[in-house]
């Protein structure tokens, strides 16, 4: 059958929308063009070892090959004496992890002044207080929340996210939590999927990306099973089915590597984590 390009696009048109109510047909993915996603390092993987030489330190990542850090922490550092190390390093922001409260208030000018001499743009909540997740009411208040900070700092060109934990994906009057949250977030805040916390929890990141096309700006890659400190790659994740639909439907502009256990030093885990996604084609 021919098809003229008026036709092609109308199917393109419909194909979106059905991924964006999350019922992608068997086989779209394969057929959508595949990006190149550039691949960072969740810091917290080095919390042993960036107190000791941070400089040092985002040195040997930047030598390793990969092309950003997330911060979770700056250890005492300016963002100024931050840049320099970057820029030193071959490194760029891909994020950084920052409690709630410096989002609101005086706070959030901050944060956004910081963060732009870093060149960050995702600004993520790496977990959120007890009472903002306890029920159904405080769960739709939160993702009223985020979208209104997401808001806020969107004329700045960030973004604002939320990180998954384990607990996000346990159920909560019959509905999990995560989904309850970007179900009713606006379509400026990041849904930053943790492969294994989803896994932990009981969930799906397959079914979870596919049920929010376009949110994972970024995303953890971290593993989940295999042995004890197993790196990406040696578990239990389907990753090639998560590749898929970041490089796809995803939306997604970071992979972010995280490792949060160790076989061998902290620096050898996450070189062999890099190791193990260029043999993935990543």
């Amino acid at each position: 059958m021919n098809l003229s390009r008026r036709n092609l696009l109308k199917l393109g048109a419909g194909a979106a929308a059905l991924c964006a109510v999350g019922t992608c047909p068997a086989g779209l993915l394969a057929d959508e063009p595949r990006k190149k996603i550039p691949i960072g390092l969740q810091l917290y993987s080095l919390r042993d070892v960036c107190p000791k030489d941070f400089a040092g330190t985002l040195a040997a990542v930047g030598k390793m090959g990969y092309e950003g850090v997330e911060f979770a922490g700056y250890y005492g550092q300016t963002a100024k004496a931050l840049r320099h190390m970057l820029d030193q390093s071959g490194l760029k922001c891909c994020g950084a992890h920052i409690a709630l409260d410096t989002l609101q208030g005086d706070a959030l000018k901050k944060t956004v002044e910081f963060n732009q001499v870093l060149g960050n743009r995702f600004l993520i909540v790496p977990s959120l207080p007890p009472e903002k997740m306890a029920s159904l009411a405080a769960l739709i208040d939160t993702a009223k929340l985020l979208t209104e900070l997401a808001d806020e700092v969107k004329d700045a060109g960030m973004r604002v996210g939320y990180h998954a934990h384990a607990q996000d994906f346990k159920p909560l009057a019959d509905r999990v939590p995560y989904e309850v949250v970007f179900g009713n977030a606006g379509p400026n805040v990041v849904m930053q999927l943790d492969t294994s916390n989803c896994l932990d929890g009981g969930g799906d990141p397959v079914a979870t990306l596919k049920k929010f096309p376009g949110r994972t700006a970024t995303i953890h890659l971290k593993e989940h099973g295999g042995a004890k400190g197993a790196v990406v790659g040696e578990g239990d994740v389907p990753w090639e089915k998560v590749f898929e639909l970041c490089e796809t439907v995803g939306g997604t502009q970071w992979y972010i590597v995280e490792q949060e256990t160790f076989q061998q030093s902290p620096l050898e885990s996450v070189a062999l984590c890099l190791k193990n996604l260029r043999k993935m084609g990543k």
